[in-house]
């Protein structure tokens, strides 16, 4: 049975919200229904497909809603199809420019719709950040037109109490791929959704993940909406509750990123995470293009795990050591005060591993960022590597690993999890907004899961420290390589700015792991004019939002 609106001509209406309903606890269900009907913004049409609810009295609350609101339709399955097959009734049935997906037993804040829709308004009037935009084009060939939009959310307590808000970062395609970050609230362009095909059955549990991920492959520009619009509620049997509830849905959701990364040509291997939920992107290791490794050095000794070494020659070998590329040089950039016995331990290091060696003198003060930019001078190759030379390799194929997302035209550049030498971490990405510039969960031990996993998952940052980082020489030579105005300190935070600036994503991998014996070459002071200078050119830190961190207020 349908309960259809009001006679006439029909009604187009901005948002169409798409609710499959089986069984909802009854109070939960008003709820639901009330924060629906509360919604400041009134053009919407609500489409309740009952998934054949064994209890008659739900079916009785959804007639009761289509007779009192000519805005609600309600549909009634004679069989029981599972969430996919509702869900695919309700879109059916749909008439409206977008579809927002809303749980039959969770509950929407009064200006949720509106929010949204001014949203998609603000972007069709002016993209004017880029870095929201799919495949990441420059402001000028921006596209004016949005296709997916999500907010903020919360969970909701059985009696109603709000509480852990996830903040999320904003669109992050990589962590999508670890993680359906997303989630609720989502509003989709119809036309776009039913270009993709729907739902679909053999996703159930992940249907969302992997109906997203389609829509975001093909979407002109993907929008978050920094504000929690949505309480996700706790009953027993769901996700929200225990995340252990559904264990088909984390088996759905490998083969929806899998699919997914099938689809776009990422050779990639995807397993489940640390808990469900959560996948772990394997690329296949790029083992082939040649890449040049830049170090800068004065060839500083350090006591690392009781014994003196010589840093630039173990940051050398270990990196050789944990590497099986087959095409790699080290461009070691060193002052010209450096010990000769320093140079001489590299020379032998190169003639015994046979490793491709090239020295480059240096003769002006310390600049950080000048000798980084003199030794892509020197290098031969176009994918360039930039290492700190107080680092030890950690993980295996950590150069293939390294700069195997290079291959997404979209990646600009990429950065790896570093620990110090007691296994704390040191870098996790760096944070430049929201009241701090910072290394994420500086000092948090190996085995912290970070806030909604994003410790153990691959993400888009703000930006990566220069004690790491791989780019392709063409966006280094664009964004005018390092700044040597920042000699010291903030150089990779401007650099990794100025990449994003390009529009390109700067991705830090979980996966990939080096040992940083922060401060064992150099004082790690900031003074008061390097601060002034990176404000001058990015904005006060105080007042821009950090735009990759979850939780950020």
């Amino acid at each position: 049975m349908s309960a259809e609106a009001t006679p006439g001509a029909p009604r187009v209406p901005r948002i169409s919200v798409l609710t499959a309903v089986y069984d909802p606890p009854l109070d939960a269900f008003d709820d639901t229904a009330a924060s629906m009907l509360a919604q400041g913004f009134t053009d919407w049409e609500w489409l309740l497909v009952d998934d054949r609810s064994p209890h008659p009295e739900v079916r009785e609350r959804l007639r009761a809603l289509a007779a009192a609101d000519p805005r609600v339709t309600v549909h009634e399955r004679e069989t029981n199809g599972g969430i996919v097959a509702a869900s695919n009734d309700a879109l059916s049935r749909a008439r409206g420019e977008f579809v927002a997906l809303l749980d039959h037993d969770d509950v929407l804040t009064p200006d949720a719709l509106q929010v949204m829709v001014d949203a998609i308004d603000d972007v069709v009037a002016e993209v004017d950040d880029v870095s929201d935009v799919k495949d990441a084009v420059p402001p000028e060939r921006a596209p004016r037109e949005v296709d997916y939009l999500y907010s903020d959310q919360d969970l909701m307590r059985r009696g109603g109490q709000t509480f852990d808000a996830f903040r999320k970062p904003d669109w992050s395609p990589e962590r999508l791929r670890h993680h359906m970050y997303t989630g609720h609230f989502s509003v989709l362009r119809r036309s776009l959704v039913l270009e993709v095909g729907g739902f679909r059955a053999a996703y159930d549990g992940s249907q969302d993940h992997d109906l997203v991920l389609r829509v975001t492959e093909r979407a002109r520009a993907v929008v978050h909406v920094p504000r929690v619009l949505y309480h996700w509620r706790q009953v027993e049997g769901s996700a929200a509750d225990d995340p252990h509830a559904k264990p088909y849905a984390w088996n759905a959701g490998v083969r929806a990123v899998q699919d997914h990364l099938d689809r776009v040509g990422i050779p990639a291997r995807v397993e489940k995470g640390e808990r469900p939920g959560r996948y772990v992107v394997h690329r296949e290791p790029d083992l082939t293009t040649p890449v040049s490794v830049v170090i800068p050095t004065r060839g500083s000794r350090g006591l690392i795990w009781g014994s003196e070494r010589i840093m630039v020659v173990e940051a050398v070998r270990s990196v050789r050591a944990r590497s099986r590329h087959e095409q790699v040089e080290f461009v070691v950039v060193y002052d010209t005060d450096t010990p000769a016995a320093v140079l001489d331990a590299l020379r032998a290091l190169a003639d015994s591993d046979r490793v491709d060696l090239t020295l480059v003198p240096y003769e002006p003060p310390f600049n950080f960022s000048e000798k980084c930019n003199l030794g892509a001078l020197h290098a031969r190759h176009d994918t360039l590597v930039f290492l700190n030379d107080d680092v030890e390799a950690e993980s295996e194929g950590v150069l293939e690993q390294l700069i195997a997302p290079l291959r997404e035209p979209g990646v600009g550049m990429t950065g790896p999890k570093l620990f110090f030498e007691d296994l704390h971490i040191q870098h996790a990405g760096v944070s430049y907004g929201s009241g701090t510039i910072a290394h994420m969960y500086h000092h948090a031990g190996p085995h912290n899961y970070g806030h909604h996993g994003e410790l153990f998952m691959n993400r888009e940052v703000t930006a990566l420290t220069g004690a790491c980082v791989a780019v392709r020489r063409s966006v280094f030579e664009e964004v005018g390589g390092f700044s040597e105005a920042f000699p010291m300190n903030y150089n990779d935070v401007d650099f990794s700015l100025k990449v994003g600036r390009l529009g390109l994503r700067r991705v830090w991998l979980a996966g990939c792991t080096l040992f940083h014996f922060e401060s064992v070459t150099r004082s790690n002071v900031v003074h008061d004019e390097e601060k002034k200078r990176i404000v001058r050119r990015w904005g006060n830190y105080l007042v821009v939002r950090e735009r990759y961190s979850s939780n950020v207020r």
